[in-house]
């Protein structure tokens, strides 16, 4: 029997998205006798524990005879039980220094954790995530940004509907105006974005057209990575080179500043990975973006102007042209800038939905047969020890 605990989420603010939703949960147990599910109450999830228990599930506060806990984001160190096996989004991979603690009390407590972001098929590819309705979120919340700027149009909050076919319907009738969006990345936020872009019906050119003409509708250019950077020897682009070494490349998004109004930025970001612009070129004259969409969201990453996150209530900020500090938002002197962290949680219900879907198809089933390779190369602890792959994260798991 393996028992399975959906946690209550204790991280402040409270994320309201879980791994698995009521008819999810009541598919399980009618279809594997040997899986139990126990859910922890709580005040803020989307769905409501009624919900559950209405779906046969039991709710409850003790969670200790499970063998699996299943979170969203990081556990306070105050609410782990030890010796527990968690799948959770840890946040410690890239030695993130807020997450350190959180580390070393998992090890101390023998805790056995598999962390969501490490489940990668073999080529690297994440298994798992939120991706998609972040990028549907994020895409919405820049066009409604640009909209407020210009007085052009106005779209309203995607939290003021109930699910994602409510919002939908919202996109009936919106009549945009001339725009040139650029989106960036190839991954789920990406494909969320396009979504976005085709349901309100936003043409898409070709990179080529996009830099060389003007059109008399709305538009976007769909920047992958053989787009946007070049090897600074060959002028060539591999990716597996390119995710190997990816300091031996320039980005040539540049070129495209001058031809954008919004920017829909949905691509991969890390330390060694050149910045789509520089802050001199949000300086020039030519810079044309007025509205970007940061929805991978890296504080001074692949977007320097990022200056941290917003908050789903006011997602919004400015930044100035010159100085580069932050301002009020819709100032004709800033660049108006959308990041924020936790964007599906403003459609958490679907995104829970979509989210379960994938942990069913791709981890559960391995969990419950016993383990596979791909949980194997995403548990970060074992019985509170590093595993090998992780090793280099010894120092940071020690303080």
């Amino acid at each position: 029997m393996l028992t399975i605990g959906l946690i209550r989420e204790g991280k402040v603010p409270a994320d309201n998205r879980v791994a698995l939703v009521p008819s999810q949960c009541k598919w399980l147990v009618k279809h594997f006798p040997d899986i139990r599910i126990l859910v922890q109450s709580s005040p803020n999830r989307c769905f409501t524990d009624e919900e559950y228990t209405h779906a046969g599930i039991e709710v409850t506060e003790d969670l200790s005879a499970c063998d699996l806990l299943l979170g969203i984001k990081e556990v306070p160190v105050a609410q782990l039980i030890p010796a527990k096996k968690y799948l959770f989004f840890s946040h410690t991979r890239k030695k993130q220094p807020h997450n350190q603690g959180l580390l070393h009390a998992m090890t101390d407590q023998k805790i056995t954790l598999v962390d969501y972001e490490c489940l990668e098929h073999e080529d690297g590819q994440r298994i798992i995530g939120f991706g998609f309705f972040a990028g549907i979120v994020g895409a919405h919340n820049g066009i409604m940004a640009h909209g407020t700027r210009t007085g052009a149009y106005h779209l309203g909050r995607v939290t003021a509907v109930k699910d994602y076919l409510e919002l939908i319907h919202t996109y009936f009738g919106l009549k945009l105006p001339k725009l040139k969006i650029a989106v960036t990345g190839s991954g789920r936020v990406a494909h969320g974005i396009l979504e976005i872009m085709n349901l309100m019906d936003i043409q898409e050119v070709e990179p080529e057209e996009y830099l060389q003409r003007n059109f008399e509708y709305p538009v976007y250019v769909h920047l992958k990575g053989s787009d946007l950077y070049r090897h600074k020897q060959t002028g060539t682009y591999n990716r597996e080179d390119f995710h190997a070494n990816a300091g031996n490349y320039d980005c040539i998004f540049e070129k495209f500043c001058n031809h954008t109004d919004i920017l829909m930025n949905g691509i991969y970001w890390e330390e060694s990975i050149p910045r789509l612009f520089s802050m001199e070129a949000l300086r020039s004259e030519g810079f044309r973006i007025q509205t970007i969409a940061d929805i991978t969201d890296d504080k001074n990453g692949s977007v320097p102007c990022n200056l941290g996150d917003a908050t789903i209530e006011d997602p919004v900020y400015g930044v100035d042209r010159v100085s580069g500090e932050k301002t009020a938002p819709y100032v004709s002197t800033s660049i108006d800038v959308m990041a924020v962290g936790n964007l599906p949680n403003e459609l958490p219900r679907d995104a829970s939905r979509y989210f379960g879907e994938q942990l069913i198809k791709y981890v559960l089933d391995d969990i419950r047969k016993g383990g596979s390779p791909t949980i194997d190369r995403a548990t970060i602890l074992k019985d509170g020890a590093l595993t090998d792959a992780f090793g280099y994260l010894s120092e940071y798991a020690k303080h």
